[in-house]
């Protein structure tokens, strides 16, 4: 796949399935642009050494993705965007009595409404190009759901359907909009938890993985950041042309349940 001349903004993308996206759009020889609410000289750093990895352009711009003005000043600042991956997110877990507002808010804004406010930004660009893809990280949690989660669920679920507008409005122009939707991957902040459910269960590391991290997910098995940069890269070939408003589960059978 040769995506060379493309350029690509991933939101939340200095860690996690943010930053295996943007690894994999850059093998592939896009531009990139990595993206968080932080502006350290690490983030900087993260994409020049990406960049000098695969002969890429490669940049980071800060934006928080809580706010609608930074998140369509980040399509902005880029200069252009041919490949649009909406991944920024945050979780909390509560009882619906007892969510705080704040996270209800923080959460719908950073998961849901800034994928919103970066497509209505990029669409103009894409649209006078005669092609673009846009490429949103959902979740398993967009086509089923879990208790204690009611924010994040909303949120994947309200990212699946505004998906599926984005394709409508855009079927025909050369443009897709489809929802990548993981199950439980193997992030450095997933990884942290193992330790503490190792304790909290009295279980080994390959116990706790699969008996309880993975109890959802048949295959018992993480997905990867490589495999959904993969998925990625593949929604922007030529053969997935014609695939556009729907969901491609990487979730090890989770939602086939």
């Amino acid at each position: 796949m040769d995506l060379k001349g493309k350029t690509a903004i991933i939101t939340g993308s200095n860690s996690g399935i943010g930053l295996g996206v943007a690894r994999e759009l850059a093998r592939a020889g896009a531009d990139v642009v990595l993206n968080s609410f932080t502006d350290s000289s690490e983030d900087h750093d993260l994409a020049r050494e990406l960049g000098a990895e695969f002969g890429v352009s490669a940049r980071y711009i800060k934006a928080d993705m809580s706010k609608g003005e930074d998140c369509r000043a980040l399509v902005e600042e880029a200069g252009g965007c041919d490949i649009l991956v909406n991944n920024a997110g945050i979780q909390h877990v509560a009882g619906i009595e007892e969510f705080p507002v704040e996270k209800w808010n923080a959460i719908l804004a950073i998961n849901l409404s800034s994928a919103f406010h970066t497509t209505a930004a990029a669409l103009p660009g894409m649209r006078k190009k005669g092609w673009g893809r846009v490429v949103n990280i959902a979740s398993a949690h967009g086509l089923t759901a879990s208790p204690f989660k009611s924010a994040y669920v909303a949120a994947k679920h309200g990212v699946v359907g505004f998906t599926k507008v984005t394709a409508l409005e855009t079927a025909g122009q050369g443009i897709t909009a489809n929802a990548i939707c993981p199950g439980y991957v193997l992030t450095p902040l997933v990884e942290a938890q193992i330790p503490d459910q190792m304790k909290k269960h009295g279980m080994d590391r390959e116990t706790v993985i699969r008996e309880v991290m993975l109890e959802r997910q048949p295959s018992r098995q993480f997905a990867t950041v490589e495999q959904i940069g993969g998925t990625t890269v593949f929604l922007c070939s030529p053969a997935a042309d014609q695939i556009t408003g729907t969901t491609i589960s990487v979730d090890g059978g989770w939602t086939a349940l």
